[in-house]
């Protein structure tokens, strides 16, 4: 087995490559600005750090967000390329389970995760001591989330927005080695749901197609 995973849902972009028993490479860079600038290159490193190359993949592993519509479709549709072209199976995880099952040790008991959905808001989840989810993905203010004042929080919106929450833990983004692991089944507890690649964007994209041209009439 091996499995190469990525994901594109925040600032971040993480790529890791997973054996079927330990994470072998990984790469790591934040800057919200260039997700398509810096995914190929930066699997093209794990690979050739892993001394392996596309023939050896068996599955590709992609964090499906919730995130901003242009980083998150950059992550999706990379993931299908190559699945399509190697010919081997694409899982999306959700995002917010990646960070929470890096997040569930330090949180010892229910705890939130939410991430920056821009607009005053965050995409946020619920989940138990377990991390396992227990409602969510959502997006709203962060002051609206029932008990989050009560609660700790991992992701960059409870850094953002740490008067709306109890105590910040870590991580602030999502591991793309934690993101194999899931895929790989590597022992994590609880099973993580694996999701069709298909972009949890949760709402409208800011950009939008132009409609149709006005019709000017004489005056």
């Amino acid at each position: 087995m091996l499995v190469v995973g990525f994901d594109t849902a925040t600032p971040a972009v993480s790529v890791a490559l997973h054996d079927g028993e330990r994470v072998v490479s990984e790469a790591f860079a934040t800057d919200g600005r260039r997700h398509g600038e810096l995914l190929a290159p930066m699997i093209a490193k794990v690979m050739a750090d892993a001394g392996a190359s596309r023939a050896d993949l068996t599955a590709v592993a992609v964090g499906v967000g919730p995130g901003p519509y242009t980083g998150l479709r950059v992550g999706v549709v990379t993931a299908r390329v190559l699945g399509a072209v190697l010919g081997i199976p694409v899982y999306g995880v959700c995002s917010l389970d990646v960070i929470a099952a890096d997040a569930a040790s330090a949180a010892r008991g229910e705890f939130l995760v939410a991430t920056d959905a821009r607009r005053k808001e965050v995409y946020w989840s619920r989940y138990d001591g377990a991390g396992a989810r227990l409602e969510g993905p959502l997006v709203g203010s962060a002051g609206s989330i029932p008990g989050a004042a009560r609660l700790p929080v991992a992701g960059a919106g409870g850094q953002l927005y740490r008067g709306s929450f109890g105590t910040v833990i870590g991580p602030a983004y999502p591991d793309a080695r934690t993101l194999c692991t899931i895929v790989a089944g590597a022992g994590l507890a609880p099973a993580v749901p694996l999701l069709a690649a298909e972009p949890l964007y949760l709402r409208r994209p800011d950009a939008t197609e132009p409609g149709p041209p006005k019709r000017v009439t004489p005056s």
